[in-house]
């Protein structure tokens, strides 16, 4: 993988304000075209995971081969579980690959994806995100990368679950040329579920916001010709161990 680095003509400054005013901030051109191209040509590679819930509410992760094994009841069985569960507002189903307990627990060795990991917790992306919420105490940053196919969804939620250490939420976009029409839409709604605020998808563009704001990543339609590719996460202050 060729050497990784933030586009050079940026400036946090600018953004950081930005976001402090809206506790939401979109950066173009986060990385050098090279750069970008290749990012996203390693995304586009790893071994993808379906996340999804199972009946209890618990996330499962099916790697390809479970997948394929399944009988044709079973995928039954699964498709109809998620869309049950997509129309009571429950949950999400999209291809994953998490990024860190990869890196952690070793697999895949030698894939580039986790030279990108790396990258992402190494002093200049942190200090780029540090900067940019002004907030000095990050030490690191989580991150996975997804791919949201037609059907995939993500139902409006806030993230209570990194309240403690998450200072924002973040999502890194590598969609070409996206359409409104095609869903996918990175949306903020308010306390009467009216839309806010949405993004469609841009590649090489960095989003982070508040991830106490209610949003949703609204369902891919049917006939988008292409997937939707991007790596998000938070950015964190607990230990770096922990």
């Amino acid at each position: 993988m060729m050497q990784l680095r933030l586009n050079p003509a940026l400036d946090p400054a600018h953004y950081a304000s930005i976001f402090r005013q809206e506790k939401c901030v979109q950066v173009p051109n986060l990385f050098e075209t090279a750069v970008a191209n290749e990012i996203e040509r390693v995304i586009a590679s790893v071994p993808w995971r379906l996340i999804c819930q199972d009946d209890s509410g618990q996330n499962v992760l099916l790697k390809p081969e479970e997948l394929a094994s399944l009988t044709p009841q079973e995928k039954q069985s699964l498709d109809a579980g998620i869309r049950e569960r997509a129309a009571q507002s429950i949950g999400y189903t999209y291809f994953m690959y998490p990024m860190i307990m990869a890196r952690l627990q070793a697999w895949d060795p030698g894939h580039p994806i986790h030279a990108l990991t790396d990258f992402l917790n190494a002093p200049e992306f942190l200090n780029f995100a540090r900067a940019l919420i002004s907030y000095p105490k990050l030490t690191k940053v989580d991150v996975h990368a997804s791919l949201y196919g037609p059907g995939h969804y993500l139902t409006t939620h806030k993230d209570d679950d990194s309240a403690v250490h998450g200072r924002a939420a973040y999502t890194i976009g590598f969609s070409r040329d996206w359409r409104a029409d095609w869903g996918g839409l990175l949306v903020f709604v308010d306390d009467a579920g009216d839309i806010r605020r949405g993004f469609i998808p841009r590649f090489n563009t960095l989003t982070v916001f508040d991830g106490q704001q209610a949003h949703t990543v609204t369902a891919i339609s049917q006939f988008t010709p292409k997937p939707r590719l991007s790596m998000a996460g938070w950015f964190r202050d607990d230990a770096v161990g922990g």
